[in-house]
C-alpha cells in the first residue's frame, strides 16, 4: 500500500509528539510493506509567524492532495493578542470546514495499568470503553459573522443553526459505528429548550429505522454530563452536536486521568480523515522532552484503521502502547502511577517502536509454524 500523509506538527509540543508518531508509522510501514509518503505543512501559530495566516493556502492544498492528515497541536500565549480572525484555533475550524470533516470521533477507554490516574473510583472507570461522535461543521461555531456582535457593542449574538443533511450524515456515521461495537447509541441534545435539538431528536428517530438492531436512547446534555461521571460504563457510542460534543468530550477525557492518552479522528464520508491528540500545545513544557506522545501515536493507529483499512496494523500499535504501560514506563503527566521510571517523549516513543518490533517478530515466527 502507498499513501500520502500530510503532517502538520503545529505549535508547542506538536513537533515533539509528531516525531515519535512518525517513527511508529515508519516502523509499521517497513514491517508490513507499506509506503507512507510524509509531507509537512504549517498550521496554527507557527503558520501565523511564517505566513501571516493560521491556515495558509499551501497547507490546505497539501491536505487536499493527501490521503490523510496528522496534526499535532495549535495555539499558545504567544498569539493571544492577534486579531480574532487570525487566532491559531481559527486554522483548526477552517481546515475542518474546507476538508468537509463533519464527524469527530473520540474514543475513551481506560488502561488497566492507569486506572489509579482517574479522579474517579476504580469500580467506576474500570472497563470503560465508548466513542463520542461530535458533529464538526455546524452549530454555534459557524454562526454568520454579521450576527456575532450588535452594532452598539452592548449585545452579542451567536447563531445555532443546523441543516437536516448535516445532522443526518453524522447520525448515520454514529449508527454505523455502533453496529460494529456493542450496538447501543446514545443521542445527546437539549430538546426541552432548543428547536435545533428537537429537530436533532426527530432525525435520530427517523434514521434509527435503518438500523433496527441498534438500541437507541435520548439524553439531555445535562443528564449525559452527570452520567459520564457516575455511570460511564453504560455508554457505547454517543452522538451529539458541535458545542455539546466539545464540552462532553473534554469531560470524558478525564476518565482516563490524562489528556496525553487520548487520540481523535475527524472524518468525512469517503473515509478521508484528520487525526490528532485531544491535548493542546502545552507551551509550558515544549522543547523539554516531557510531553506524552501516546495520544499522537494512538491517533496514527486510528488513521490506519479508519482511512486506510489497516486493522491489524492499528491493533499492533494499540497493543504495543498497552505493553509499554504495563511494563511501568511513564511520562511526566503519569509520574505518580506505578513503580517504573519516568521517561521523556523520545524514550517513550522508542519503547513503543521496540515493542512493535518484538510483537512483529513473534507474529512472524508464529505464522511460519501455522
Amino acid at each position: 500500500m502507498k499513501k500520502k500523509v500530510a503532517v502538520l506538527p503545529g505549535d508547542g509540543i506538536g513537533q515533539e509528539v509528531m516525531n515519535g508518531a512518525l517513527d511508529v508509522l515508519k516502523a509499521v510501514g517497513d514491517w508490513f510493506g507499506h509506503e507512507f509518503e510524509v509531507v509537512q505543512g504549517d498550521i496554527g501559530g507557527v503558520a501565523i509567524d511564517l505566513h501571516g495566516n493560521p491556515l495558509p493556502s499551501e497547507t490546505l492544498e497539501l491536505c487536499k492532495k493527501s490521503d490523510a492528515v496528522l496534526l499535532g497541536a495549535v495555539g499558545g500565549p504567544k498569539w493571544k493578542d492577534v486579531p480574532v480572525h487570525l487566532r491559531p484555533e481559527k486554522g483548526l475550524l477552517e481546515i475542518r470546514k474546507e476538508l468537509g470533516l463533519f464527524a469527530n470521533l473520540r474514543p475513551v477507554s481506560t488502561f488497566e495499568s492507569l486506572l489509579s490516574a482517574s479522579p474517579l473510583k476504580r469500580n467506576v472507570v474500570e472497563d470503560v470503553d465508548f466513542v463520542l461522535v461530535r458533529e464538526l461543521t455546524g452549530g454555534l461555531y459557524f454562526g454568520k459573522p454579521s450576527e456575532r456582535r450588535g452594532k452598539n457593542k452592548e449585545v452579542a449574538v451567536d447563531t445555532l443553526q443546523y441543516e437536516r443533511s448535516e445532522i443526518e450524515r453524522v447520525v448515520h456515521k454514529a449508527f454505523q459505528l455502533a453496529s460494529k461495537r456493542r450496538k447501543k447509541l446514545t443521542s445527546v441534545d437539549k430538546a426541552n429548550v432548543l428547536e435545533t435539538s428537537r429537530m436533532w431528536r426527530e432525525i435520530v428517530d427517523e434514521v434509527s429505522g435503518s438500523y433496527p438492531d441498534i438500541e437507541v436512547e435520548h439524553l439531555l446534555v445535562d443528564v449525559a454530563a452527570m452520567k459520564l461521571v457516575y455511570q460511564p460504563k453504560q455508554f457505547d457510542v454517543i452522538v451529539t452536536e458541535n458545542m455539546f460534543g466539545d464540552i462532553l468530550s473534554d469531560e470524558a477525557s478525564m476518565l482516563t486521568g490524562s489528556l496525553g492518552m487520548l487520540p481523535s479522528a475527524s472524518l468525512r464520508e469517503d473515509g478521508f480523515g484528520l487525526y490528532e491528540p485531544v491535548h493542546g500545545s502545552a507551551p509550558d513544557i515544549a522543547g523539554q522532552d516531557k510531553a506524552n506522545p501516546l495520544a499522537m501515536i494512538l491517533s496514527v493507529a486510528m488513521m490506519l484503521r479508519h482511512s486506510f483499512g489497516l486493522k491489524e496494523e492499528a491493533e499492533m500499535i494499540e497493543l504495543a502502547v498497552q505493553e509499554v504501560l504495563n511494563a511501568g514506563y511513564r511520562t511526566g503527566d503519569l509520574w505518580n502511577l506505578g513503580n517504573g521510571p519516568v521517561v521523556g517523549t523520545k524514550a517513550m516513543s522508542q519503547f513503543v517502536v521496540e515493542r512493535l518490533e518484538a510483537d512483529h517478530a513473534l507474529s512472524s515466527i508464529l505464522s511460519a509454524y501455522l
